[in-house]
């Protein structure tokens, strides 16, 4: 197995893995739970209910942008406090997401997965749109 481009497909792989999770839930809160169901549960847990729409357009923007491989370890490290948030809200339920309510073992991981993303880079088959300028973290 040729091992020199391992960590680029590594990338990769976690890269369309967080993009793909991120832009589902987004569209979840969109698609299913609705943007005013969505603002209800924020704030019947303490958070201002604009924030429902930061947080949306942070998923679908940002899950977006990952998959297609921009501005990666920018975005990776913006969304890292919107699992921080996801953390809290689940902190009472205990650690296993399998609790009633969800525990935050899963947006823990997360957090930690999209920190080891900005750490890794875009990775293989990033999209490079001519003229582009470049976020200052992806050098």
């Amino acid at each position: 197995m040729n091992t020199e481009h391992s960590p680029a497909y590594a990338a990769l792989v976690l890269r369309l893995t967080l993009g793909v999770m991120f832009l589902a839930h987004g569209l979840l809160k969109v698609f299913v739970f609705t943007l005013p169901g969505t603002v209800g549960f924020f704030e019947s847990v303490g958070y201002p209910g604009w924030f429902a729409y930061a947080v949306t357009l942070a998923e679908i923007g940002g899950g977006t942008l990952l998959i297609l491989g921009l501005w990666v370890r920018a975005v990776a490290l913006a969304l890292v406090p919107v699992l921080i948030g996801a953390a809290q809200v689940h902190w009472g339920n205990g650690w296993l997401f399998s609790a009633q309510g969800g525990g935050w073992e899963y947006p823990a991981f997360l957090a930690l997965a999209s920190v080891v993303q900005s750490l890794l880079g875009a990775g293989a088959y990033a999209l490079k749109l001519p003229g582009l300028v470049r976020a200052p973290l992806e050098a």
